[in-house]
This record gives structure tokens, sequence and C-alpha cells, in this order.
């Protein structure tokens, strides 16, 4: 095991903190959220789906989500305008070997297993992760579209088409009447004291 490779690598992943989401530039939002952020709630999103579905494995479906995007600290997040020109496929798994290699046989293997699974949906954890994935998407642009940016309607409308599991497809009808700031009604205790208005 090469500990410097190793170390490198985590410095690599860093990278994933500064890449931005840039789609959501096309709606018109200046600072999208991070690939980094994106990903740990998709994991979050796919522990829950998976535990909802009950035939699949929560902590497999998370690992795949947390893992997915790795190959973005070297190529860049691309947007669905970019993907009509070209195709990311084959340079994202040369990224991903080069950097599994790095990692140790052990890690290398499974890893490699569930990026596969995850890319082809030839599991129910791939399934789960990647309607994980655009979920996340999902709620990102409800929030954008309930900031104001109109544009994002359309990553709503897209992964509404796209999901495969009916866990996914009750959150997500559940999201499109939520607005983004309900959860934390009620939860505000203030804690102000009224002056006594009759001294």
């Amino acid at each position: 095991m090469d500990f410097k490779k190793i170390t490198n690598f985590i410095f690599e992943l860093s990278q994933l903190k500064r890449q931005r989401h840039i789609g959501f530039q096309l709606a018109g939002v200046k600072n999208p959220d991070t690939v980094a952020e994106h990903a740990l709630r998709a994991a979050q999103i796919g522990y829950i789906l998976a535990s909802m579905e009950g035939d699949a494995n929560p902590d497999k479906v998370a690992t795949m989500l947390v893992i997915h995007d790795n190959a973005e600290t070297r190529l860049g997040d691309q947007n669905k305008v970019a993907a009509r020109y070209f195709s990311k496929k084959e340079a994202e798994q040369n990224v991903n070997r080069e950097q599994l290699d790095n990692l140790g046989e052990k890690i290398q293997k499974k890893w490699s297993a569930y990026l596969r699974e995850y890319e082809e949906r030839n599991t129910k954890e791939g399934i789960i992760a990647k309607d994980a994935d655009w979920l996340e998407v999902a709620f990102q642009a409800k929030e954008y579209l309930d900031l104001g940016y109109y544009g994002a309607q359309e990553w709503v409308d897209n992964v509404e088409k796209a999901l495969e599991t009916d866990s996914a497809k009750k959150i997500m009808a559940e999201m499109k009447k939520t607005k983004f700031t309900d959860w934390y009604q009620g939860l505000k205790k203030m804690t102000y004291t009224k002056l006594d208005q009759e001294s």
C-alpha cells in the first residue's frame, strides 16, 4: 500500500468542494452548489431510499453515491447542453481507473464494481443510487425554484420522468408540493421577554 498515493488522492478529493454544479448556471444561478455538496446529500438520500425499498443494502448505495462523481476532480462538472456534443463516459472511466489504482487492490475492486453497478443500473442498489442522484438534483432545483430561478423547473420535470423506484417517486411527489423552508416551521423558539406595558 502506497501511503503517498493515498494521501494525494485524499487531497485530490478537495477539488469536489471547489467544483460547482454548473448546469444550474443555465437557469441563472450565480453560485450553484458544489459537487461535494451534491454527493453528500445524494448519499444520504440513497441510504434512505434503500431502507425504504427494503431489499437493498443502504450502506452500499450510500458508498456508491459518495464516490460516483470522483472523476470530476479532474474533469470538472459538465452540463447537459455540453453533453450534446461529447460523451464524458470514457474519460470518467479512465480517471476512475487511475484514481483507484492508487488505493490498493481491495478498495479498487470494490469501488470499481460499485461504479459499474451505478452506471449500468444492473442491480437494485445501482437503480436506487441513480434515483438518489437524480432526486438530489431535483431537490436542489426545487430550492432554486423557490428562490425565483424559474428555469430550474426543467430539472424537476426531467427527474420526475426518470425515476424508477416507488420510494423515489413518492418522495418526489411530496417534494413538489413542499417549500424548501417548510422543514423549520414550528422549530424556532423565540427567546425575547415582552416588556411590561403597564409600568
